[in-house]
């Protein structure tokens, strides 16, 4: 039988469900999971293989009118995805209205073929998810839809089914023992900024960045420092909290989820670091890796 192989690009708006989609599609947790939006800054790779087929999916940041610089490179890794994707996978919330009309324009356009997975219908009703089977049918024409519930794993298979008929024939992109082209530091400070989304409120979570700066395997143990940066002394005060109290529910979670990431005893040390306005500073976006 012959070999197939492709990239598939997930993306949509904030919130709509992308994350937990390809978590569920990869079977492994590839992107961190929030109920705040823009959760997903960077684009992740998880690959899928089996013995004919090797799926290279791509996990985008949500879809936005990009307000500072971060955000306008956040945007280029969507743009990014839809060039060189075989498949693209539109993941609508069936609750959502949609106004971006330049991404609805680029579906309309690209050559790839696009299924509009619209998510979340646990939460609604028969008639709301055909009244939105119909609005999307006629907004881009797509190649399929699918009414799923990423969350409870409904429709997923079927999924994975119509990207399989859809790749085309092709080698393997990568060996096909991998599961993602990024590294055990970037997972790592993913998990870390998970916390920090997850602990805390309003603007801090949008305001930090996580760094690793070490990370040192030993026989029994590895050694992880990362520092996580914020924008006012203000916000560093928040991160570490009275007496400490704050930083250490981040560093106790994150060690937590890390040392079943990588199978191990781990130990931590977390750091905070105040970089005035990095979202907007190219070189600080350069050197965070904003810009590939």
């Amino acid at each position: 039988m012959s070999h197939k192989a492709g990239f598939v690009s997930i993306i949509g708006k904030p919130n709509a469900g992308k994350s937990t989609l390809m978590n569920s599609l990869v079977g492994e947790k590839m992107s961190i999971i929030t109920p705040k939006a823009q959760t997903t800054r960077h684009r992740i790779i998880g690959i899928v293989n089996e013995e004919n087929y090797q799926i290279v999916f791509s996990d985008t940041p949500g879809v936005i009118k990009p307000n500072y610089s971060l955000q306008e490179s956040m945007m280029n890794f969507v743009q990014g995805s839809l060039i060189d994707a075989d498949v693209i996978l539109f993941v609508t919330d069936i609750h959502e209205k949609y106004d971006e009309n330049d991404v609805i324009e680029k579906l309309r356009k690209t050559a790839s073929p696009v299924a509009v997975l619209i998510n979340k219908i646990d939460k609604s009703s028969e008639e709301e998810v055909m009244s939105k089977v119909e609005f999307w049918k006629e907004k881009i024409n797509p190649d399929a839809v699918f009414a799923i519930s990423a969350k409870l794993e409904y429709g997923v298979s079927g999924i994975m089914e119509y990207i399989k008929e859809k790749l085309p024939v092709h080698p393997p992109f990568y060996a096909k023992d991998e599961l993602t082209d990024r590294n055990m530091r970037f997972f790592v400070s993913e998990i870390i900024r998970e916390k920090v989304f997850k602990l805390y409120d309003k603007e801090i979570p949008y305001s930090t960045e996580i760094i690793v700066k070490s990370f040192k395997e030993e026989a029994k143990i590895t050694r992880i420092a990362a520092e996580i940066i914020v924008e006012r002394d203000s916000q560093k005060n928040i991160i570490i909290g009275k007496g400490g109290e704050m930083i250490k529910k981040v560093g106790t979670y994150a060690r937590q989820d890390i040392e079943t990431f990588i199978d191990g005893k781990v130990f931590l040390e977390l750091f905070v670091k105040v970089i005035p306005d990095w979202r907007s500073k190219k070189n600080y976006l350069k050197q965070f890796g904003y810009d590939d």
